[in-house]
């Protein structure tokens, strides 16, 4: 059974906003304090914020732990406690092994010095050994692939050369535990391959890692856990499938609690008011979690008759990308209240948040068009290619095999 190699115990971080106060010159200074003396025992309140409240959890050898939650949520303050770069207010947090932290790519590159001297400086820094840096230099310069400007200073660097060669000094330690926070990102479309192809061989080495995206697919490829931060607190903790379906939801939600905001209404003849998975069910009524047959019923509400009605449906991403559609017409619809099921022998998207848009029309005139709340959230098991700009739309489960071949 693996050992806790991180753990949190109730952690809190109290800071102290700062607030702008005009110094002037020395003689004003003493001429406001002759003109008033209490001025020197008056002092402005201080105003404090949480940037973390009551963080607990615990992480085993070799899990590989995702944090994700808005800007500002305390990601990063959790790791830089983690990393010893600043003490909790209160609380405690404990960790067993060594300590590679990607937090900050680039700290501690010096303008003036080469590239080369800048590996052995920043190398010393993250903890290498000059044997260390020695040995594995060659493999450094050609991950950042900068070989022609390695004795160039580093102030003469475009930006992505830059962070290419500061990742790779970062990427190259060999810590029990890595920290890594939001650095995959960095560097043109090819360089990211090779960030996450660094990531998942360290991860498969067995090294226990805490890493901060919000990049989903990111998430989902690397991590087997998940933990969604909410101005400092815990708001959800589990599974990947469970915590970023979840978390979706919370940041493509575009309405309100009773879900009427961006809806198209002429006139009240008629009028869209639910959506549920009717098959498979679950405890959320709107999550798909399995590759199973699915249906999906929208409820509809008829206050006056129509006697040729037009009903389309469509499913759009959270870019607005249009996934499917279709439409019916010549519906006769009575004043009543009408179940409209779809049935699909499967649905192959890739994990995450959609929106269902239904509407009604009559001889050609709208009648309601509902952005359907809350969204649709796949949250089936990832089977796509590994690599993000291959994945396609579709999650679509296949055999493979290989076999002699007979003519």
């Amino acid at each position: 059974m693996s050992s806790t190699v991180i753990w949190v115990d109730n952690i809190g971080k109290k800071y102290r906003v700062g607030h702008y106060e005009a110094r002037g010159l020395l003689r004003d200074k003493l001429a406001q304090t002759l003109r008033s003396p209490l001025a020197l025992v008056r002092r402005k309140p201080k105003e404090t914020f949480w940037a973390l409240k009551d963080i607990s959890f615990e992480v085993k050898e070799g899990e590989v732990l995702g944090l994700i939650g808005r800007n500002g949520a305390g990601k990063s303050t959790l790791l830089r406690i983690l990393s010893r770069i600043t003490r909790p207010t209160r609380g405690r947090a404990w960790t067993h092994g060594r300590v590679g932290s990607l937090l900050e790519v680039g700290t501690g590159f010096h303008p003036e010095l080469t590239g080369r001297e800048n590996v052995f400086l920043n190398g010393a820094i993250l903890g290498m050994s000059k044997q260390e840096i020695v040995r594995k230099f060659d493999e450094i310069v050609a991950f950042a692939g900068i070989e022609r400007f390695i004795d160039t200073p580093v102030k003469r660097y475009s930006s992505g050369m830059y962070v290419r060669l500061a990742f790779a000094v970062a990427a190259h330690l060999d810590p029990d535990i890595l920290f890594v926070d939001e650095v995959l990102s960095v560097g043109d479309i090819n360089f990211q391959k090779k960030c996450l192809g660094k990531m998942d061989d360290v991860a498969r080495h067995g090294r226990t890692i805490i890493f901060i995206s919000h990049q989903m697919n990111q998430i989902r490829r690397l991590c087997s856990r998940v933990i969604w931060l909410h101005d400092g607190s815990v708001r959800e903790s589990g599974s990947v499938e469970q915590v970023l379906a979840s978390y979706e939801v919370a940041m493509t939600s575009r309405t309100n609690a009773n879900g009427q905001e961006g809806r198209l209404l002429n006139e009240e003849k008629a009028r869209f008011v639910s959506w549920e998975i009717l098959e498979p069910r679950s405890e959320d009524r709107n999550t798909y979690a399995s590759f199973d047959p699915l249906r999906v019923r929208f409820v509809l509400r008829v206050n006056c008759g129509i006697q040729s009605a037009q009903h389309g449906i469509a499913l759009f991403n959270t870019g607005g990308q249009l996934i499917w559609g279709t439409a019916c017409d010549n519906l006769r619809l009575e004043p009543g209240t009408y179940g409209l099921v779809y049935s699909f022998p499967t649905l192959p998207l890739r994990p995450g948040a959609f929106s269902w848009r239904v509407s009604l029309y009559e001889d050609g005139n709208l009648l309601d068009a509902w952005d359907c709340v809350p969204n649709f959230v796949v949250a089936t098991k990832p089977v796509t290619h590994p690599q993000d700009e291959w994945s396609g739309i579709l999650n679509l489960p296949c055999d493979f095999n290989v076999g002699t071949y007979d003519r």
